[in-house]
């Protein structure tokens, strides 16, 4: 007979992808009458898109319901006394179908939202400690990507500083990874010093 922790693993890590395969910016701008986010601005279906194509409140939505989808699949492994490997792979799930998401052809955003969202729930000072170096980059260069790279290098490190488990580091890294790589056109802007400022149209 398979364990119970065998049989919890079944179930939510594959609920975690789902969950993070629901892409909030498409509906968001569908349910508005707003450009697709795929095809419109940057082309990107996230939170600093919608604001270019609909506009702060569709924004906001989105960025409440991307950090959500990775928030609530870890909250579920947590109410059911999983252990860290598995909240960590949950997390990674919920991040990773936000990234490829099943529902919409595998074209999915650039992860900085639900990031939040499964650090949150992982270990909510990761989340805060995210939030906060996004912030204070945004503050000091109003640039996003520049904000969500230096936040998601940031988190591995405080994971390790603040001594969470094995697995939260290297859920938080591979996260790191991915973003890193989703954001490669935004790199070579940051290098080629022609990347959008916040609030640019």
């Amino acid at each position: 007979m398979p364990s119970n922790a065998a049989m919890w693993s079944a179930l939510v890590i594959p609920f975690g992808y789902l969950c993070g395969s629901i892409s909030t910016a498409i509906l968001v701008c569908r349910l508005i009458g707003a450009p697709d986010p795929r095809t419109a601005g940057s082309g990107n279906p996230g939170a600093t898109n919608v604001l270019r194509v609909a506009g702060r409140g569709a924004a906001a939505a989105t960025l409440i319901g991307d950090s959500l989808k990775g928030l609530l699949p870890v909250l579920l492994a947590r109410a059911l006394n999983a252990d860290a490997v598995l909240m960590a792979l949950t997390a990674f799930a919920a991040f990773l179908g936000h990234l490829y998401p099943v529902f919409f052809r595998f074209q999915g955003g650039k992860g900085v939202a639900t990031f939040i969202g499964v650090l949150l729930g992982l270990a909510w000072p990761l989340g805060l400690g995210f939030i906060a170096v996004w912030l204070l980059m945004a503050v000091m260069f109003r640039i996003s990507s520049l904000s969500a790279l230096t936040a998601a290098a940031v988190a591995p490190a405080l994971a390790w500083w603040w001594n969470y488990p094995q697995s939260y580091l290297s859920a938080a890294a591979g996260m790191a990874a991915l973003l890193y790589w989703r954001h490669r056109s935004n790199l070579r802007n940051l290098l080629a010093g022609t990347e959008d400022r916040l609030g640019k149209k």
